[in-house]
């Protein structure tokens, strides 16, 4: 018993390296796939890039649609070349086509979007007061891009609008609160633009101050309701026509 007793207290304690170890935790275990991404405390996973939306003005350039090719003649009334006479052509379809096409970047698409839209102004005014519907969807989605050079090149679009018929402008300020949001927002806008505007001779040209002539343009063509709808959705705009009457 003595011995037995001298076994049992002189036998060592099992040490921290002695025990047995716990079993690991394999937290990079292959899971069964779920479908999420495991980002390991990194951060959520980047959002992919959305694709570049196909403009119907450019599913129609690339099939072969559209009466339209660029003038390479000494010529300098006219940028692009009809093959078939803006007369003739149904505004209802070609218009708002042209004016979807005022939110391309990339040539050839941009350059016959929007010269083809200040051509297609200018040779039929009397039929445009009728497509002033159509046309605010396709002006909406050019505004909204906020792309500086884009925002330019509408501005040129609702100055020709505007001037090419008095009803053409009134018939534009019902929808004035959909399309003067980005007016509002960047009419403070210093950004000098005179280096990258393709279709003037303007040097210089500060974004603010083409929307604030945009505007006035507007106001001074629009009718009696254009200043009252302007000043709604831009409270520190001033009348152009204040003290001329």
């Amino acid at each position: 018993m003595g011995n037995l007793m001298t076994i049992l207290l002189e036998r060592p304690r099992l040490g921290k390296t002695d025990e047995q170890p716990p079993m690991k935790q394999h937290g990079a275990q292959k899971k069964k796939n779920t479908g999420q991404i495991v980002t390991r405390g990194i951060g959520l996973p980047p959002k992919p890039k959305p694709s570049k939306e196909y403009t119907q003005f450019k599913r129609f350039y690339d099939r072969g649609d559209l009466p339209i090719t660029r003038n390479f003649g000494n010529q300098k009334d006219s940028n692009i070349h009809w093959k078939v006479s803006p007369d003739l052509l149904d505004y209802h379809h070609y218009l708002p086509l042209f004016f979807d096409g005022l939110r391309e970047t990339e040539e050839p698409y941009w350059f016959f979007a929007f010269y083809g839209s200040l051509e297609l102004i200018n040779q039929g005014p009397k039929k445009i007061v009728s497509v002033v519907p159509q046309l605010i969807l396709p002006l909406k989605a050019a505004l909204n891009t906020k792309e500086p050079i884009i925002l330019c090149r509408v501005m040129e679009v609702f100055q020709t609008l505007v001037h090419a018929d008095p009803m053409i402008s009134e018939a534009l300020v019902p929808y004035y609160r959909q399309l003067l949001p980005v007016f509002a927002e960047y009419i403070l806008s210093n950004k000098n633009l005179g280096d990258r505007i393709e279709y003037s001779q303007r040097k210089k040209i500060n974004l603010g101050d083409l929307i604030m002539e945009t505007l006035e343009e507007m106001e001074k063509t629009g009718g009696p309701d254009a200043f009252i709808n302007i000043k709604y959705m831009i409270p520190t705009y001033q009348s152009a026509l204040a003290g001329t009457g």
